[in-house]
């Protein structure tokens, strides 16, 4: 893997653990957040913005225009 997509990757992981680890109490198999691939980190936050209310503090609503 590149350098460049190395840092990138774990710039990813490292945004969507900032984002997780006030909502993640249970520890996916026994896991720590850090210890989650980019994959499974993916999953874990698509699946709590699913789950959360839309106007909560977690990625609210962004109205766009698309006509």
């Amino acid at each position: 893997m590149g350098k460049l997509l190395r840092h990138a990757v774990e710039k990813r992981r490292k945004e969507l653990i900032c984002k997780l680890y006030p909502h993640f109490v249970i520890r996916k198999e026994d896991k720590e957040l850090y210890e989650l691939s980019l994959s499974e980190l993916e999953n874990e936050y698509k699946k709590l913005k699913s789950e959360l209310h839309p106007h909560s503090e977690f990625e609210s609503i962004h109205w766009s225009h698309k006509y």
